[in-house]
């Protein structure tokens, strides 16, 4: 049994990266099909994957677009191109000027480099179009603290309840979620406070489990606690012996065990269990945005209720879409110099295993994480293409520069050779990635 769950989870996993791949692959190519057509070149081939065809049809325009059985990339083959690299152009002697037209060497420098750089810019449109759409479906919590959903944990009493307005906890006033935030955290950790609620038309005063209890919100993906199987909604009332009563207390006490594995004491649906966790070292945005690494068993925190939602409003939609969008740039160019420059472990660069991973784990938290996870791996897929590397849309941008500079393109030996050197370069970037996935833990 245990070898039929092994293999049913590696499974899952590979499925669920295919299709978030084969998602962001066929965005980012129609973008240069697209555009490409809009500029007039004309696209032979649209494939979906690599290596034997395994279906395909030709439309009204003549393009066959078409499945291959290897569904770990694709490509847009443009009329005139002696392969998919749109690089390198084949013998067009025998077209007329108006077909040659409608070849990618043959059309402007234009129509040429807007066609490349619409991949990236498509999967950018689809972070994009996902966070808002998650934005959507979510809401946004309402001004006053209001009771939405009230989550289990193991506190025994009357307490609050959905619908009701915070007041006050401890005798401090909370106007709005903001207040009530920082109230929250400047309350003792103690498992019991005091809370006045308007319920109706009266104010009444209660007793209710801490607002940022021990309570799990979120489990990591490729964390030691996923692997583990905790899961959201999980009370941790006890770390390395010690007892837990705030969610603030558990990062301390895991950072502390400096890597030795930390016992916790767990309660879930009325049961208690126990279970012990070896903290992994991750990096995690500290202080001034900075990234420092710190040991951590992959749980986030939440509040004891989820605060009841509104709806967004447009404007809303369109800036705190491109609020987060470009919060996501900057963390990632951030991590990426922190790599460069050793402040933090290249194992937190990851290939395609770990990606997969990531992918199957995001599923295994549901459709809202699957979803999310796609509009991140869309993002660097956008930023990766955009590298000046030949064989990357980025490194073709560079050649159609030169050209817009030198008013004729590179020689087709200069291209040979750069094209040689960007595929090492990826090669050996992706060995490396590999490598992490394999030996870093």
């Amino acid at each position: 049994m245990d070898i039929f769950a092994s293999v049913g989870g590696t499974v899952w996993t590979v499925f669920f990266f295919i299709v978030a791949l084969s998602i962001i692959i066929f965005v980012h190519e129609y973008g240069h099909y697209i555009v490409g057509r809009w500029s007039g070149i004309h696209a032979e081939v649209f494939s979906l994957g690599f290596g034997p065809v395994i279906w395909s049809r030709v439309d009204t325009r003549g393009t066959r677009w078409q499945l291959a059985a290897l569904p770990f990339g694709g490509y847009v083959k443009f009329l005139g191109d002696a392969d998919a690299s749109s690089v390198r152009p084949a013998d067009v002697s025998g077209l007329t000027p108006s077909e040659r037209r409608h070849t990618m060497a043959g059309a402007p420098l234009w129509a040429r480099a807007s066609t490349v750089a619409a991949g990236p810019i498509f999967n950018f449109i689809l972070t994009y179009v996902v966070l808002a759409g998650l934005l959507l479906w979510t809401g946004l919590p309402q001004q006053e603290p209001t009771v939405g959903k009230l989550m289990p944990t193991p506190f025994v009493g009357e307490t609050i309840k959905e619908g009701d307005v915070i007041v006050a906890m401890n005798g401090i006033p909370t106007p709005d979620l903001d207040a009530f935030r920082e109230a929250g955290a400047a309350l003792p950790p103690d498992p019991v406070i005091d809370y006045t609620v308007r319920r109706g038309t009266e104010e009444i005063t209660l007793k209710g489990p801490h607002p940022y209890p021990p309570l799990v919100s979120m489990v990591l993906i490729r964390s030691a606690a996923m692997d583990a199987g905790l899961k959201e909604g999980d009370v941790i009332l006890k770390a390395a012996g010690q007892d837990v009563t705030v969610f603030a207390q558990l990062p301390e006490i895991v950072n502390a065990s400096k890597g030795e594995p930390v016992p916790l004491t767990v309660w879930r649906d009325g049961k208690t269990f126990d279970l012990t966790l070896t903290p992994r070292i991750r990096a995690t945005e500290g202080e001034g945005g900075a990234l420092v690494e710190k040991y951590q068993i992959g749980l986030a925190s939440g509040l004891v209720f989820e605060p009841a939602s509104r709806s967004v409003g447009a404007g809303e939609l369109v800036t705190l879409t491109a609020t987060e969008m470009w919060r996501m740039v900057t963390t990632t160019f951030s991590g990426l110099a922190h790599l460069i420059s050793g402040q933090i472990s290249t194992c937190n660069l990851s290939g395609p295993i770990g990606m997969a991973e990531t992918m199957g784990d995001a599923a295994r938290n549901g459709l809202e994480s699957f979803i999310g996870m796609v509009a991140v791996l869309s993002l660097g897929v956008g930023i990766l293409n955009l590298f000046p590397i030949p064989v990357l849309d980025g490194g073709h941008l560079v050649f159609h520069a030169y050209e817009a500079v030198t008013r004729r393109p590179p020689s087709e030996r200069a291209l040979r050779v750069m094209m040689s050197i960007g595929l090492a370069i990826i090669l050996s970037l992706m060995v490396f990635a590999l490598t992490n996935d394999i030996f870093c833990v």
